[in-house]
């Protein structure tokens, strides 16, 4: 018996050496020395503080800053309870939030149709991303705030919008705390 065990808890304990320590500590350290800046959060420093990152979603609530998508992560962008609401297309609190959100944004902007992603939460609740038609369609409410021209903050949604991923993967977004960072960086808040 003690044949058939020995080769057993000798594979266990090799592949547990080999997958849970040797294989990690390759990874962590490949991805440290090819992408230090990815590998550490992707994280985001303004005069030797950290910001935010660029992965993760924040809450901007000012009328001069661009909006992010809605979050139901947690209490709204909360990391450690990253998560979609779970809630299904027939469900009346989804239904309620949606046109609660359109009716709002609809009154800063009548006429305009609201993009399905300035009321809809990502799967994640985390995205920090939004898609260049929410971005225009709050660039007047932010120029306003600013006092800025419109097209000075079209200018900078342009330089903050990223294209495809190879040209083929995904869609064109822009990043809302940069945008915002930006924003401040040029056209400081009166």
């Amino acid at each position: 018996m003690f044949s058939q065990l020995r080769p057993a808890i000798i594979l266990t304990l090799a592949l547990t050496l080999i997958t849970g320590l040797i294989y990690p500590l390759a990874i962590t350290g490949i991805a440290q020395l090819l992408f230090p800046g990815r590998a550490n959060g992707s994280l985001i420093v303004r005069n030797s503080k950290v910001v935010g990152s660029e992965l993760i979603g924040q809450n901007f609530t000012r009328p001069g800053y661009f909006r992010p998508r809605p979050s139901a992560a947690g209490a709204g962008y909360d990391a450690a309870a990253s998560g979609g609401s779970n809630l299904g297309p027939t469900s009346r609190v989804l239904i309620a939030r949606i046109d609660s959100l359109t009716r709002a944004y609809r009154a800063e902007n009548p006429g305009r149709p609201v993009p399905i992603d300035m009321v809809t939460t990502s799967a994640s609740g985390l995205d920090p991303d939004i898609t260049p038609a929410n971005a225009e369609f709050q660039t007047s409410r932010v120029a306003r705030e600013r006092g800025v021209p419109e097209d000075a903050v079209r200018s900078l949604v342009r330089e903050c919008t990223d294209g495809r991923q190879f040209h083929v993967l995904g869609e064109p977004r822009v990043n809302v705390l940069r945008l915002n960072m930006m924003l401040d960086d040029r056209y400081a808040r009166h």
